[in-house]
């Protein structure tokens, strides 16, 4: 069950900061990804789900390999996409999801020219990415902090995590509450860094099961680490 927003209120500003700092102390300058198309940055972040970024990039490579338009992927014998993705796991999800998508934006667009995303706004933006077949808040916020450079926060299974136990966002909150929440705590120009730290972080230390808070250099402002380091676990 999720906490209700409605009885939580944001850590204070200067936590926020302090957490940031030491997240870029530990690992050094939080700069996002380089910057794709609208479609491709979409696409990836599909290709992404429930599975590890070199996995992820060969499903792609494989994929723009053996169909190298657009018009190709959503054109493709079904099975054939999930062959050519298989390497990034749950292919017979996620490709079934690429192709109605694609044909989704094709029949809006005429084509797959998303262009226009960069001079509209970031709520009409965010509005037509969410009405998308299967595109959830996280695919939404990656696409407009790594490709359009908005003031997003992604929250995947690793931010998620230490969101959670850093108290940035309320416990038992779900991942998909938890977008708009820590977007409240986090000041605009700061959450893509936010993001980047809190990856690195997940993946570094704030492991599922017993996290290494004996190595974590947010132990000293982390509420859960205490009870961690004493055995009681998290």
């Amino acid at each position: 069950m999720s906490a209700a927003p409605e009885a939580w209120s944001p850590p204070e500003p200067a936590r926020v900061r302090g957490i940031l700092q030491r997240l870029a102390r530990r690992y050094g300058p939080l700069d996002p990804p380089s910057r794709r198309d609208p479609l491709d940055e979409l696409v990836l972040t599909v290709l992404s789900q429930n599975t590890n970024d070199l996995n992820r990039d060969r499903a792609w490579a494989a994929m723009r390999a053996r169909f190298p338009t657009w018009d190709e992927v959503a054109a493709a014998r079904q099975g054939d996409l999930i062959d050519a993705i298989r390497v990034g796991g749950l292919a017979n999800t996620k490709a079934p999801r690429i192709q109605a998508i694609l044909r989704e934006i094709r029949a809006r667009e005429g084509g797959f020219d998303l262009a226009w995303m960069e001079r509209s706004t970031t709520p009409r933006v965010a509005a037509y990415l969410s009405s998308l077949p299967g595109v959830g808040p996280k695919t939404v916020a990656c696409v407009l902090a790594f490709s359009l450079r908005r003031p997003a926060l992604p929250v995947d299974t690793h931010v998620h995590r230490a969101a959670v136990r850093l108290g940035l966002v309320p416990p038992r909150t779900a991942a998909g509450p938890a977008h708009a929440l820590i977007e409240r705590a986090v000041p605009a120009r700061s959450r893509i860094r936010m993001h980047v730290g809190l990856i690195r972080l997940g993946r570094d230390v704030c492991r599922p099961g017993r996290p290494r808070c004996e190595d974590c250099a947010l132990a000293g402002v982390c509420p859960t680490a205490p009870s961690v380091l004493g055995g009681a676990g998290a």
